[in-house]
């Protein structure tokens, strides 16, 4: 139990328990929460989109569902993918990019980022059929903790030091195998063919294609990186609902 509480302060904004301070081994274990807490996000998200859909017009619930899609981790990740942004596309060294990454200002491609971000999913949440939406709700949640946990096993820690280095150094074997799990086993049971091998099998891709691209720019992953690949694969997950 301690360890899902470890895992709600690292990936969401969701009260953990008065005075709870997760040790350092216990920070190291939380990967094999990460899917579990993706499914729980999922299920409130899809809770909420149903209700919105009947009480919202379709443009306005698809704009508050952009919007509240970030409210439970106070747009943690968020801010890692724009924080890798401006890392990445800034044309530096390694050692630059981390320096950039870590800074706290946001730059221009951060800014585009965001932009690019809220777009991509109002128009997934506008274009998707109204039944279609809880769901989408739910996998692009789960998909993205479950691909966090693909970038830990494939990259190592690019800092010399800092809070990731714990979940970066252990690698998480055991929940991948949970993650393939559940990407592959809940596609199975609630999607329809051809989505069913698509969509999971598409972001197993990713996870690869992810961390082999942040090895090749700065040496491995960090905490903004694995934040940008939990963004990511939720739009991932929105842009192949949309186009299967």
């Amino acid at each position: 139990m301690r360890i899902f509480r470890a895992a709600l302060t690292m990936l969401t904004a969701l009260p953990a328990g008065k005075n709870f301070t997760p040790s350092e081994d216990e920070i190291a274990r939380t990967p094999f929460m990460f899917p579990l807490i993706g499914i729980g996000i999922g299920l409130l998200l899809a809770l909420a989109g149903t209700g919105l859909q009947r009480i919202l017009p379709p443009l306005t619930a698809a704009a508050v569902l952009t919007f509240l899609s970030e409210v439970p981790t106070r747009a943690f990740h968020l801010d890692g993918l724009a924080d890798t942004a401006d890392g990445f596309l800034s044309s530096r060294p390694r050692d630059r990019i981390l320096e950039i990454m870590h800074d706290s200002r946001i730059g221009t491609m951060g800014v585009l980022a965001i932009a690019a971000w809220a777009l991509i999913k109002f128009a997934a949440f506008a274009s998707l059929p109204a039944d279609r939406v809880p769901p989408a709700l739910f996998f692009m949640s789960m998909n993205g903790r479950c691909v966090m946990v693909y970038h830990l096993i494939c990259c190592r820690y690019a800092r010399k030091e800092g809070l990731g280095r714990l979940v970066f150094e252990r690698k998480p074997f055991g929940a991948a195998v949970l993650s393939l799990l559940c990407t592959f086993g809940l596609s199975a049971a609630l999607l329809p063919a051809p989505e069913i091998w698509i969509l999971p099998g598409a972001l197993l891709i990713f996870g690869a294609v992810w961390s082999l691209y942040t090895r090749s720019r700065i040496g491995g992953g960090t905490g903004d990186t694995l934040g940008a690949a939990e963004e990511l694969s939720e739009i991932l997950t929105l842009l192949l609902l949309t186009a299967v």
